[in-house]
């Protein structure tokens, strides 16, 4: 059986779009799946869009996901150069082969021309003429123009393109893995530029040559590329090539229902409602985790079978999962809050020394003073599972690292009662005399002052969380109060006594 061999080919020509980073994933799953290989190659060869510093972004947005690649820039391969910038004249050979071929011809067609012909040949029926059969022998091209005609033009330095000669009356036919069987009529396609007047390929024939050269196997990549296919068909059967197996991944929608675009930033001051950021960058910055956004946009557009309702997965779970066959058709919406959940989840799930390791960081660069490593493993291990992002944790965390400076003025003023000073200076003493200081002892002698008082132990827990956090919700009161320690917290619960009162008059 042919190896399987993929690639992800992305063009340097602005930020990592959500859309690109999954076309990156799948492919990196479904070669690992399958024992098999996954190419990074650079599709730079459209120069007027290319943008500084967009590879080295890519090539970083992919290390920091865990997306390793086997082959491609910084890791070599036995079929480089990986950029397509460096391969022209590997592109130039196989368009002398389609010229030699009758396959291909020169067009010399200027800009005007080429609008003139627009403007003719535009109607109701036809909006957006192509340059195809219909067209092509009423141009200036070397289909008409005499062998002379055409040296005398390249004499004269005249530019030009290579064009892809499209028959007539033909229908492409191809199965797609995820779409199944899906037909093109040629007076659809246009005669597809292979070779720019500047002497860079396009997309099209750079493309085919690359994929039959590096030997991929199959080609997954975004829907926007299924008109392409019956142009890149008609290319292998020019050179006499098998097509590799090809898979049209599903697009990516906003809230709203509309395609998840570039534009949506790179041309609008701030997002309006209905629309998501695409930008990977965005989400790395708000502090997202890799696992959480590579959970995600796996669901994207996959799932991993009828009646199993996993929904959280690591990298190798999806790995030993992935299929190509439960890749759906229908576009995907982008939930952000979904998004939301799946990372406070990966960020629950993971080993709490893990999560100590990763959070001290943080602490130590606010000059934040850590009792013991114990005391932050327990402070982590109280927090984790209300943690929606890491970054989140020193202002949920704040009271276990210094007293509250300030009580939430809506707690005290629905919660702190004529009585509360007294009842919680009243458990303040009966936890005093604690000689076994624990969440279980704590809670005991809560419901004794509350016993004792003939009130629900309510009335106690929330002065108490007031005083000792300053906040009206957390985790457990009882287990707050065990991490902090008896010390710290008959000093707070004294202090909160004394001051709330004179707050709330």
């Amino acid at each position: 059986m042919k190896p399987t061999r993929v690639r992800f080919a992305p063009s340097p020509t602005g930020f990592v779009h959500i859309g690109s980073l999954r076309t990156a994933l799948y492919n990196h799953l479904f070669a690992k799946n399958r024992g098999g290989s996954f190419l990074l190659r650079i599709e730079d060869t459209d120069r007027t869009r290319f943008v500084e510093g967009a590879t080295e972004n890519l090539i970083n947005v992919l290390k920091w996901a865990g997306i390793s690649y086997d082959e491609g820039p910084g890791v070599g391969g036995d079929f480089g150069p990986y950029y397509q910038s460096q391969r022209s004249e590997i592109y130039r050979k196989y368009a002398r082969l389609l010229l030699s071929k009758g396959a291909a011809y020169m067009a010399f067609d200027t800009p005007e021309e080429l609008e003139k012909m627009r403007l003719a040949e535009k109607s109701a029926r036809d909006p957006a003429p192509r340059y195809n059969s219909a067209v092509r022998l009423k141009m200036r091209n070397s289909l008409v123009m005499t062998q002379a005609e055409v040296e005398t033009e390249i004499e004269k330095g005249s530019p030009y393109v290579i064009r892809l000669l499209v028959p007539e009356n033909r229908t492409f036919e191809f199965s797609d893995l995820i779409r199944g069987e899906v037909k093109f009529d040629s007076s659809h396609v246009d005669d597809q530029v292979l070779i720019k007047s500047d002497g860079y390929p396009t997309y099209h024939l750079a493309n085919v040559v690359d994929d039959h050269e590096m030997k991929i196997s199959h080609i997954i990549r975004g829907e926007e590329w299924l008109s392409s296919v019956p142009k890149h068909l008609l290319l292998y059967e020019y050179f006499g090539w098998q097509a590799p197996a090809m898979a049209h991944l599903p697009l990516i929608f906003n809230p709203d229902g509309t395609k998840m675009s570039k534009r949506d930033i790179q041309t609008l001051g701030e997002l309006p409602p209905g629309k998501v950021d695409p930008n990977v960058e965005t989400y790395i910055k708000r502090g997202y985790e890799k696992e959480a956004i590579l959970n995600y946009i796996a669901l994207l557009g996959w799932n991993p079978g009828e009646g199993d309702e996993r929904q959280i997965f690591s990298l190798d779970e999806l790995v030993k999962e992935f299929s190509l066959e439960r890749v759906n058709k229908s576009a995907a919406i982008f939930d952000i809050k979904k998004l939301d959940w799946l990372n406070s989840e990966h960020i629950s799930r993971r080993d709490t020394s893990v999560l100590v390791s990763q959070i001290k960081p943080q602490l130590l660069d606010k000059d934040v003073e850590i009792p013991s490593e114990k005391y932050l493993f327990q402070v982590v291990e109280l927090l984790k599972t209300r943690l929606h992002f890491l970054n989140e944790f020193l202002p949920i965390a704040g009271y276990f690292f210094a007293d509250p400076e300030e009580y939430e003025p809506d707690a005290v003023k629905k919660r702190w009662k004529d009585d509360s000073a007294k009842l919680v200076l009243e458990f303040c003493e009966q936890i005093s005399n604690l000689t076994d200081y624990n969440a279980g002892t704590i809670e005991e002698a809560l419901r004794m002052v509350a016993e004792r008082n003939n009130v629900g132990g309510g009335r106690i827990i929330h002065p108490a969380r007031l005083c000792v956090t300053g906040k009206s919700v957390g985790p457990g009161l009882f287990e707050i109060l065990e991490v902090l320690g008896k010390e710290t917290v008959l000093r707070r619960l004294k202090k909160g006594a004394e001051t709330i009162p004179t707050i709330k008059q």
